[in-house]
Parts: C-alpha cells; sequence; structure tokens
C-alpha cells in the first residue's frame, strides 16, 4: 500500500504529459491549417508550391520509370478503396469482437470524407492546370492527404494502443505521408493542398478519438 501514492503520481504525471501533447499537436495541426488558408488564400503565394513542383518534376525526370509506381500508390487513397476499406475494416473488426475499433476506423474514414467535401465546398480552389492525370473535383484540402491519413493514422493508433507491432504503426503513418506526395508528383494537387490535408487530418483523428474517450467512459459509468 505505501507505493500506492508514487503510484497515483505517476500515473498522474502520465496522463498530464500525454493530455499536454495530444492537445499541442491538436492546436499545432490547426494553426498550421489556417496559415496555409492564408498562405494560399489571402496572401496568394506559391512560391512553396512551385518549389514542390520543380522538385518533384526533377525526381520525375531523373527515374522516369517511377510515375507507373507513383500512380498505383496513389491508389490506396482514392475514393474505391476508400469506400473498401471504410466499410471492410470495419466489418472485420466487428466480426472479430473489436466492435469499438471497428466503428472508430469508420467514423474516423467517413467524416474525414465528410469533412474534406465541406472545407472543399468553402475554399473552392481549382487543380492545377499541370495535372499529368486528369481528376474531377477542387483541390484544397487533398482527399487523398485528408482521408488518407485519418484511415492509416486510426489503424496506427489502434495497433500503437494494443501494443502490437509499433513498428508497423509507424510505417501506416509513412506510408498516408507518401500517399500525400503522390499527389504533388503527379500535379493533382499542389503542396498546400497536401500539407492542408495532413493537418486537417489530423485535426479530425484527434478530435474524435477525444470524443470517443469521453463518450465511451459515461456509457461504461451508466
Amino acid at each position: 500500500m505505501k507505493f500506492l501514492p508514487a503510484r497515483l503520481v505517476a500515473l498522474f504525471s502520465f496522463l498530464t504529459v500525454e493530455v499536454a501533447v495530444v492537445g499541442g499537436v491538436f492546436l499545432g495541426a490547426a494553426l498550421l491549417f489556417f496559415y496555409l488558408t492564408r498562405v494560399v488564400f489571402i496572401a496568394h503565394s506559391v512560391q512553396f508550391d512551385e518549389w514542390a513542383f520543380q522538385q518533384m518534376d526533377a525526381l520525375r525526370a531523373a527515374s522516369p520509370n517511377l510515375t507507373p509506381l507513383v500512380a498505383g500508390l496513389t491508389f490506396f487513397a482514392s475514393l474505391p478503396f476508400l469506400v473498401v476499406a471504410g466499410a471492410g475494416i470495419p466489418i472485420t473488426l466487428r466480426l472479430r469482437g473489436h466492435r469499438r475499433e471497428g466503428l472508430e476506423v469508420f467514423l474516423a474514414v467517413a467524416g474525414a470524407a465528410l469533412l474534406n467535401q465541406l472545407l472543399k465546398t468553402h475554399f473552392q480552389r481549382a487543380r492545377p492546370s499541370s495535372a499529368l492525370v486528369f481528376q474531377q473535383g477542387l483541390s484544397f484540402p487533398s482527399g487523398h492527404a485528408m482521408i488518407g491519413l485519418a484511415l492509416y493514422g486510426c489503424l496506427a493508433w489502434l495497433l500503437w494502443r494494443h501494443r502490437r507491432h509499433p513498428a508497423w504503426a509507424i510505417l501506416l503513418l509513412l506510408f498516408a505521408v507518401l500517399i500525400g506526395l503522390t499527389r504533388v508528383y503527379l500535379h493533382v494537387h499542389y503542396a498546400t493542398d497536401v500539407a492542408a490535408g495532413f493537418a486537417a487530418g489530423l485535426f479530425w483523428l484527434i478530435l474524435l478519438r477525444s470524443a470517443l474517450r469521453l463518450w465511451w467512459r459515461e456509457e461504461v459509468k451508466l
């Protein structure tokens, strides 16, 4: 029993650090998104976007065979894939007895998709005219970056939370970032679109996760 106060202090310290880190990331994502809207729609600056396109063009010129691989990679955050994954993964998790985890993945994808369309409709930014492949819709923020990060970020969090293969959680996050970069490589999005998509996706994930924790905590108490 004499160790109980020390354990409580250690637990409180951990929770304080966790809340501070998550809160800091949440605030940082919101500020980054706000900053990008100022850069794109108020300052009308294209310096970063042009620089990013130049880097990707140089990469494509140096490695022409990379383009088919990039085109294949970008599929893993496309609408057809997200529809299948957004429904298939939750169903699979539910059948395996992970009802809450399945719901979390579904809400992460569906919520990010809805929020992305609302943001695109609000900002009304046209896609780059130099796109290597035809892509319908508006540009800001990138749906591939935002919804892709929501999906793979949610899966990464679930793996990390259950302490199963944390290395896979890191790889999933890197995969989401790589998919976002493919959009700049293909010129279907500006770099600011992708950065804003990452920020909005991270913002939504933290908001969703916080809301679910509160809801399920109240549910357990009833």
